[in-house]
C-alpha cells in the first residue's frame, strides 16, 4: 500500500526537455487564439468584401511613405545601435536605456500630427520616463542583463 501511495506522490523530471513545457503551452494557446481570430474576424470581413459589402483596406488607399519607410529604419537602427551601444558599456543594460530613449523619442515626433510645446514635452518625458523605469526594474531589481 505504501509503495503505491508514495508513486503518486512522487515527481520525476526530465530536465533535457523541462525548459520547452511551458513555451509548447503558450504556442497551442496562441495557435487556438489564431484560428478563434479568424473564425470569429476575418471570415466574416472577407464574405463582406466578396458580397462587394466592403473593400479591403489596403487596396487603393493613399500611402504615408515617411512614416512607413521611417519606422522601417528606425526599427533596423534600434537593433543595431542597441548592440553597438551596449558594446561600450557592457553588462550595464545603457545600450538599451540610451538607444530605447533616442527610438521612443523619435518614433513619437515622427507620428505626432501637432507639434506644440506641451506635446513635445509630454513625448519627451515619456521617451526618458518609460526606458528608465523599465531599465531600472529589469536590470537593477531583477538583474536582469540588457543589451
Amino acid at each position: 500500500m505504501e509503495s503505491g501511495l508514495s508513486s503518486l506522490l512522487s515527481v520525476s523530471i526530465d530536465f533535457e526537455t523541462s525548459h520547452l513545457f511551458f513555451p509548447t503551452i503558450i504556442h497551442w494557446v496562441m495557435a487556438g487564439l489564431f484560428a478563434l481570430i479568424l473564425v470569429t474576424k476575418v471570415v466574416p470581413f472577407l464574405a463582406e468584401v466578396k458580397r462587394g459589402e466592403r473593400t479591403l483596406p489596403i487596396v487603393g488607399e493613399a500611402m504615408d511613405g515617411f512614416r512607413f519607410f521611417g519606422t522601417l529604419a528606425l526599427i533596423v537602427a534600434y537593433f543595431y545601435l542597441m548592440a553597438v551601444v551596449g558594446n561600450l558599456f557592457p553588462y550595464t543594460g545603457y545600450g538599451f536605456l540610451f538607444v530605447s530613449m533616442a527610438f521612443i523619442l523619435l518614433m513619437s515626433l515622427m507620428y505626432m500630427h501637432e507639434w506644440t510645446k506641451k506635446t513635445v514635452t509630454i513625448v519627451v518625458i515619456n521617451a526618458v520616463v518609460a526606458p528608465g523605469l523599465a531599465w531600472f526594474i529589469l536590470a537593477k531589481l531583477f538583474n536582469i542583463t540588457l543589451p
